[in-house]
């Protein structure tokens, strides 16, 4: 330990996370106003519109993390020019210009040795290159890690077929690896041009495709509808109200088609961890002195937690996050509860009965990604919660249904999975190891609850990197920039410093 102490600055700068750490509770309240990083959502969607833009866009607060790191490679690897500066006001920002071809995607390689794509784990990448090779003319494969190709592709590969393109499955699963052949490779030359594209004027190419999976499917051909001359028909519950959908629908609308600046907003989900431990952090009770009465009087100090720049375009399903957390401490009405207020207007009525907090809260229509953070901290909440429509959970970084439900019990939390709803009761906890999963979301939901349970270590810390790369130094960091947390070495038990917590 004493060893450990003596390291350079600059040493325990290339120190990874160690595989073991423990967050230590807070014990008074916090004021802080936090950064969070951008949304890696709409970074991803923005890099696929500027390649396709006509010449120089840049994008101010752009996400850099794992996710958007391998999109901005795999456009170098196309052939695309994209240059990098650092972010002021955050450090896992970036400006990032992108200097676009104006809908041309260069070519790819040949069947013998097509031009490879690494997609990591990074679902966006992977289904919005599925769709944007086929603007260009030769052979693509796209791969990733092993997780990445057990993650359903079969809906965007139809539809791509359907558009006249040839999409070939190397396990012969509809996952990844996959090679996509366009123009004279795939032989519809005849039929595209030599671009592999439909010569303009000609009438568009039709496609349905099916979001019950993931609303990526239809955000990957929606992005390259206009360059590619597609028509995309949308099927599945939500259809194209899915809040992703209309958040790539937004952003086609208001994004620089001819170059330009645009701004990418912080992410909503990233700020839900924040909103979360401010209720989390216990509060102080004090007597103080009062001037006006003359007499000592009982005092309470709250935490008070904001996140700067917090979106309100609706784009985010996330935004809704605070409004969402307010819904736990209240008793459910009954349903004709309102009814029996006969002065109340109807309108009034019915708008009163949709402002009152629901009885379920659904990953379909309420939250994002967010609604990981609010299951684990549910066993706070004055009632049961339940979680509805969690099918897709089961399809990301980890089966996050299992995952989640698993790692609550072994806390403690009495959770009820019925089909794709869990539901949480209120519950004492208690400290154990959590197993991420590889799962940068399982990481960060479980620290959140370490600053309030003692003895919450976090398996695995370092996958944050996915999309938070600072988000351990964002806990610790002293108020106002942070939340003042101490987080060890598991193993050791020693502090670690603020430039240890960085994951890379």
């Amino acid at each position: 330990m004493a060893e450990a102490a003596r390291l350079s600055y600059h040493q325990r700068l290339k120190m990874p996370l160690p595989e073991l750490i423990e967050i230590v509770p807070l014990d008074k309240p916090v004021r802080a106003e936090i950064t969070v990083p951008g949304s890696k959502s709409i970074t991803n969607r923005a890099l696929v519109l500027a390649a396709l833009a006509e010449g120089e866009t840049t994008l101010r607060g752009a996400l850099w993390s794992e996710d958007t790191e391998v999109m901005v490679e795999c456009l170098r690897d196309l052939g695309f020019m994209v240059n990098l500066e650092p972010d002021p006001n955050e450090s896992c920002n970036r400006t990032i210009t992108v200097y676009g071809k104006g809908g041309v995607v260069p070519p790819g390689g040949t069947p013998g040795q097509p031009l490879e794509l690494f997609v990591g784990n990074a679902g966006t990448a992977a289904r919005f290159l599925a769709a944007f090779v086929c603007l260009g003319k030769g052979v693509y494969k796209l791969h990733g890690v092993p997780r990445m190709h057990e993650r359903p592709q079969a809906e965007l590969f139809s539809a791509l077929r359907q558009l006249g393109y040839q999409v070939e499955s190397e396990n012969h699963n509809e996952k990844l690896p996959a090679t996509f052949s366009i123009g004279s490779a795939s032989g519809v030359e005849a039929r595209f041009g030599p671009q592999g594209r439909q010569p303009a004027g000609a009438a568009a190419a039709s496609c349905t495709v099916s979001i019950e999976q993931s609303s990526q499917f239809a955000s990957a051909l929606l992005l390259c509808a206009q360059a590619g001359n597609w028509n995309v028909r949308i099927e599945g519950e939500n259809a194209e109200e899915s809040p992703y959908v209309v958040m790539t629908s937004e952003l086609i609308k208001v994004f620089p088609k001819r170059g330009g600046s645009f701004r990418i907003q912080p992410d909503a989900s990233s700020g839900s961890y924040f909103w979360a431990a401010e209720e989390l952090i216990p509060d102080k009770h004090y007597m103080e002195y009062s001037k006006q009465f003359g007499i000592p009087v009982e005092t309470t100090e709250f935490s008070r937690i904001s996140i700067l720049n917090w979106p309100a375009s609706g784009w985010q399903v996330d935004e809704k996050f605070p409004e969402v957390l307010t819904w736990f401490d209240y008793p459910m009405p009954s349903p004709g509860e309102l009814r029996m207020v006969p002065s109340l207007p109807e309108e009034l009525r019915a708008r009163a009965q949709h402002l009152l907090p629901k009885s379920d809260i659904s990953r379909r229509d309420d939250l994002g990604d967010s609604i990981m953070t609010a299951i684990v901290v549910a066993p706070f909440a004055g009632r049961p919660i339940r979680f509805t429509d969690l099918g897709r959970l089961r399809l990301q970084e980890c089966e996050r249904v299992f995952a989640l439900k698993t790692e609550l019990t072994k806390c403690g939390a009495k959770v009820v999975e019925t089909g794709d709803t869990l539901e949480v009761f209120p519950s004492e906890l208690h400290g154990a190891e959590i197993e991420t999963y590889n799962d940068h979301r399982m990481a960060m939901c479980f620290a959140i609850l370490g600053l309030k349970v003692p003895g919450i270590k976090i398996k695995n810390p370092v996958c944050v990197k996915k999309t938070f790369p600072n988000f351990f130094q964002k806990l610790a960091a002293a108020p106002p920039h942070g939340l003042g947390a101490t987080i060890r070495d598991a193993s050791t038990d020693r502090p670690l410093a603020m430039e240890e917590l960085f994951a890379q």
